[in-house]
């Protein structure tokens, strides 16, 4: 016998299938993107995947494989841009967490049809051509989350 609502992934009364298809990636905000890296490399035999400077964001990104997902090592490029914020409270770690949408646009109508906190008003150009939305972490538990549509 199944409870209600365990398991299932969808916005609250839809019929539809699960708005969150995959992890995209995991990323972890680092102060010397190339010590991440190397770290990466030699402890695991990781390789970069994807190398991009997303000047909108004031960061610069280095994905690394991990089967169908990513580990997104971000640096800031500015002192003002959120990841350097971030840095200069809380310290290196896990950023935020980049889930897989079919839609990006729907999935961000759900959270705010849900009465949820968003960063973005509408999708928006991301890195490797994806459009993505950002849930503002207070909406979701503590956690900042990336829709991703690729």
């Amino acid at each position: 016998m199944s409870t209600p609502g365990v398991g299932e992934n969808r916005a609250a009364g839809a019929d539809g299938p699960p708005l969150l298809t995959e992890i995209d990636h995991v990323a972890i905000a680092v102060r010397d993107l190339d010590a991440a890296v190397a770290y990466y490399g030699a402890t695991f035999g990781a390789t970069v995947a994807h190398r991009e400077r997303i000047d909108s964001d004031g960061v610069e990104e280095a994905l690394i494989k991990v089967a169908d997902s990513y580990i997104q090592l971000l640096t800031p490029t500015s002192d003002t841009s959120p990841v350097a914020r971030y840095l200069e409270t809380r310290g290196e770690g896990i950023h935020h967490v980049g889930y897989r949408v079919a839609d990006c646009a729907v999935a961000l109508q759900a959270v705010k049809d849900q009465g949820g906190r968003t960063i973005d008003d509408a999708p928006r150009p991301g890195s490797r051509g994806t459009t993505v939305a950002f849930v503002h972490p207070k909406a979701a538990f503590g956690t900042l989350i990336e829709l991703v549509q690729e």
